[in-house]
């Protein structure tokens, strides 16, 4: 299933347009983001050994945000191969390092198109809905925030109405 993601009505996108196809498969969740338009505006981080790299989201970043029986957890996978992954009991709150298997982030630029694919690995208690995000900071700094939707004035991804996606 491949959905748009909109940019936050404080923000401008500089002609960009950007799609994620997610499938849930058990304890697994893929993902595909595809950033369509003047991608060579777009500040891109350096590529970085796959580590756990706490910050990601302070520049070009992709995000799943998924709800647990008791909280939620987010996943930061940036374009550079680094990522992160946290757990929240609550919103913003009891933040931790969530452990997981290191993700394997492939990307693919091409004129025009931009396109990030990972499998994350879900926890046992992975049981609701989905927000899907991302940060994409342009070579002028200006820095967009996509979601599914946008439930606040602010850009907030933690906001329990921005998990908007129910998949199977």
């Amino acid at each position: 299933m491949r959905l748009p993601l909109i940019p936050h009505p404080t923000c401008s996108p500089a002609g960009l347009t950007l799609e994620v196809e997610a499938r849930r498969a058990g304890r697994v969740l893929s993902l595909e983001y595809l950033l369509a338009g003047p991608v060579e505006r777009v500040r891109w981080p350096e590529a970085t050994a796959r580590a756990r790299t706490d910050g990601l989201w302070r520049t070009t970043c992709f995000e799943a945000f998924v709800r647990t029986e008791g909280g939620y957890v987010e996943y930061n996978l940036s374009p550079s191969g680094a990522w992160a992954a946290y757990r929240f009991d609550g919103y913003r709150e009891g933040m931790r390092g969530l452990e997981i298997a290191a993700p394997f982030i492939v990307t693919r630029m091409a004129q025009g198109r931009f396109v990030l694919t990972v499998d994350v690995e879900l926890p046992e208690d992975a049981t609701g809905p989905v927000g899907l995000t991302a940060v994409v900071e342009g070579l002028d700094g200006a820095i967009a925030y996509w979601a599914l939707a946008h439930p606040s004035d602010k850009p907030d991804f933690h906001h329990p109405d921005s998990f908007a996606l129910e998949l199977p």
